[in-house]
């Protein structure tokens, strides 16, 4: 009867303790995860990590706070080849998928901060901006009511904006109710806006306070970098007055003369191609131009002809 209390008991210890251990998933049913959960944490790990490993204590000890109050599936995931889609730095990294929308966690591994920060950014905190609302949301040429904007501008085919998109969303999470936070697709809904403010190499990070524009240059592209510069360090960059918003003239402009370049490029690239076409056309204007060589001389030569018929007729 001990032995089967005992046993009992053990069991009972073994299976609690195992409810309490984090759940480590592969690559692949991750990708399933995060399109099937609503919420998600994840815990981008390595073996023989002491940070890695504290961080996984403090989340088994707050997965079920998780569960219950965020509705949020905790798991981990060892030597992913998905870390450095969501953290430059890889392992240790902590994100928060919110219906897909990953949140890169920056702080310390302590149970509270953790806790904190996910509960207070459930949804996501970055927003996005497009040619048609740009100048409306913002108000950066005016500088108005609006406050600070902080704005990232991506492309989809650029791979390095695809691995920023967790640290930027941790940069709207922390700067939240001081600093607007945005993005701007500079190849498709915010090509206009990309353009007005000269964005030829993405990513780019512009920040917009007071009718100025201030560009971030600097080499680190993590959340702590990011803060530092919209809170104070923008006041060592060059402050660029905010461009107004193209006039239809402006517009008009503009077409035309892409449209001239477009054409002497593509007739420099039918030339290169097809030699040909350009000797063809030299020659013919170079005919063109001995015909009208010899019109002019013989035109020269008949009006004295004509000068002499009417000396006689004077006499």
């Amino acid at each position: 009867m001990f032995m089967l209390t005992y046993v009992l008991l053990s069991l009972s210890i073994f299976l609690n303790v195992n409810s309490q251990s984090l759940s480590s998933v592969s690559d692949d049913d991750l990708l399933q995860l995060i399109k099937e959960k609503e919420k998600l944490i994840v815990l981008f790990s390595k073996p023989k990590c002491d940070v890695c490993d504290q961080f996984a204590q403090n989340l088994e000890s707050l997965q079920d706070d998780f569960n219950k109050n965020l509705n949020a599936v905790t798991v981990k995931v060892e030597n992913s080849h998905l870390a450095r889609l969501y953290s430059p730095t890889k392992e240790p990294a902590l994100v928060f998928f919110r219906h897909g929308v990953p949140l890169l966690f920056s702080g310390e591994p302590d149970e509270n901060e953790v806790y904190g920060f996910f509960e207070k950014n459930q949804a996501p905190a970055v927003k996005e901006l497009t040619d048609k609302i740009f100048e409306h949301m913002t108000q950066a040429a005016t500088g108005a009511t609006t406050g600070d904007w902080f704005v990232m501008f991506y492309g989809a085919s650029c791979v390095e904006c695809q691995r920023l998109h967790a640290v930027w969303e941790g940069v709207g999470a922390t700067l939240k109710g001081r600093v607007n936070v945005a993005r701007v697709d500079a190849n498709l809904a915010g090509a206009a806006t990309a353009k007005r403010f000269k964005v030829t190499k993405l990513p780019a990070f512009l920040f917009f306070r007071l009718g100025k524009v201030y560009r971030y240059e600097l080499p680190k592209n993590d959340v702590k970098s990011f803060v530092i510069f919209a809170q104070d360090w923008y006041k060592n960059a060059k402050g660029e007055t905010v461009p107004l918003l193209a006039s239809p003239f402006d517009e008009l402009v503009d077409w035309c003369v892409n449209l001239l370049k477009l054409s002497v490029n593509y007739g420099l690239d039918l030339a290169i191609k097809y030699p040909w076409v350009w000797q063809i056309g030299l020659a013919g204007f170079g005919l063109v131009g001995i015909t009208a060589l010899i019109a002019l001389i013989k035109a020269g030569k008949s009006r004295p002809a004509k000068d002499s018929k009417k000396e006689k007729k004077s006499k």
